[in-house]
C-alpha cells in the first residue's frame, strides 16, 4: 500500500470518527474511527453495500455507517452468565486483515502474542484478495491460527453462489491446528434485501458452505445490522458463532438480538501489532488456547 494511499485513508478514518461522534452513534460511545478503502463512500449511504466498489469491502467498513443509520441494541453481554465469554484476562488476542495492511510480517506478529487472525478472501463470485494468499499461508507457517472470510454482496448474486466461489478461493476448512472455519462478512446496508430475502441469503450461504466443507460458517456482523437487515433474526444462533463488531473500550460487546453469546468480538479498527505498518483491527476470542484449538479443529 502506497504512502499516498495511507495518508488518504488516515484523512478518512478521522473525518469518520468526527462523523461518528456528531451523531452520537449509540452502538460505539467510545468507538475510534473507522478505516475506509480507497473510494469507498460508505458513510455516504449507508443503507446499500452497493456504495462501496467491488473488492473495496473488508471488516468493519460498514460499521460507522450502520451504526449511525439503523437502530442499535445496547444490550451489554453479562460476564456472569452462563455460557458466556470469560473475562478479559482469559480471552485471547487476535487480528483481521486484508490488502489494505499491505506487507505483514507474520513472524512479528507472532512474537507480539497473536494468537488468531481473520483474513480477506474473497467477494461476490468475482473477487479474491490480492493479498490473501501470502496472508494465509505465511500465517500459516508462523502457526498463527487463522480463517478466511468473504464479503458478503447480497445484491450481486445468490448466498449459495458466493459460498460456492468462497469455498474454491480460500475458505475451505482443514482439521491441521491451524485452520478456523470460514467467516461471512455482514455489514454496510441491507443491499436492498427484505428481512426475509436476507434471511434466505444467510441460509443459503451458511447450508452451501456447510455442505462444501462440514463446518459452520462464523458470522461477523454488528447489533445495527443484524437486527435491521434481519428482523433480530435467532436462525442462526444454534448454528453459527458470532464475530460481534462493537467498538468500544468496555469490558464486554453490545451483541445482536437472536444471539446468546459472542465468540469473537472485534473491539478496535485502530490496534497497533508488531509486524503490521499502521492501524489494523482488534479482535478477542472469548476463551482459553484449548477453545480455540477445538473450535478450529471441530472437537469438544
Amino acid at each position: 500500500m502506497s504512502l499516498r494511499f495511507r495518508t488518504l485513508r488516515t484523512a478518512r478514518r478521522s473525518a469518520l470518527a468526527a462523523a461518528a461522534l456528531a451523531l452520537s452513534v449509540a452502538l460505539a460511545p467510545a468507538v475510534s474511527a473507522a478505516p475506509a478503502a480507497a473510494a469507498a463512500p460508505q458513510a455516504a449511504e449507508a443503507g446499500s453495500g452497493g456504495t462501496i466498489p467491488l473488492g473495496a469491502g473488508y471488516m468493519g467498513v460498514g460499521y460507522t455507517g450502520d451504526g449511525a443509520t439503523f437502530s442499535s441494541d445496547t444490550r451489554q453481554l453479562r460476564l456472569d452468565a452462563e455460557g458466556a465469554a470469560a473475562p478479559l484476562a482469559t480471552q485471547l488476542p487476535g487480528i483481521d486483515v486484508s490488502h489494505y495492511q499491505g506487507s505483514i510480517n507474520w513472524a512479528s506478529v507472532k512474537s507480539a502474542g497473536i494468537k488468531f487472525a481473520y483474513i480477506k478472501a474473497t467477494e461476490s463470485t468475482t473477487y479474491t484478495d490480492p493479498q490473501f494468499s501470502t496472508n494465509y499461508t505465511n500465517a500459516h507457517t508462523r502457526k498463527v491460527i487463522r480463517g478466511a472470510y468473504h464479503f458478503a454482496r447480497p445484491n450481486l448474486s445468490g448466498g449459495a453462489a458466493q459460498a460456492n466461489y468462497f469455498v474454491a478461493h480460500g475458505g475451505a476448512w482443514s482439521k491441521d491446528n491451524l485452520t478456523l472455519p470460514g467467516m461471512l462478512d455482514l455489514e454496510a446496508g441491507c443491499y436492498g434485501l427484505s428481512t426475509s430475502a436476507m434471511r434466505t441469503w444467510i441460509t443459503d450461504f451458511y447450508n452451501t458452505y456447510k455442505a462444501k466443507t462440514t463446518r459452520d460458517v462464523v458470522i461477523y456482523t454488528s447489533p445495527s445490522w443484524w437486527n435491521t437487515c434481519t428482523g433480530n433474526w435467532g436462525g442462526m444462533s444454534a448454528k453459527s458463532p458470532l464475530f460481534v463488531a462493537h467498538w468500544t473500550t468496555a469490558a464486554s460487546p453490545s451483541i445482536p438480538a437472536g444471539f446468546p453469546y459472542w465468540t469473537f468480538w472485534q473491539y478496535s479498527s485502530t490496534g497497533s501489532v508488531s509486524g503490521i505498518s499502521g492501524a489494523v483491527d482488534r479482535d478477542r476470542f472469548s476463551g482459553t488456547e484449548a477453545r480455540l484449538l477445538a473450535l478450529a479443529n471441530n472437537t469438544p
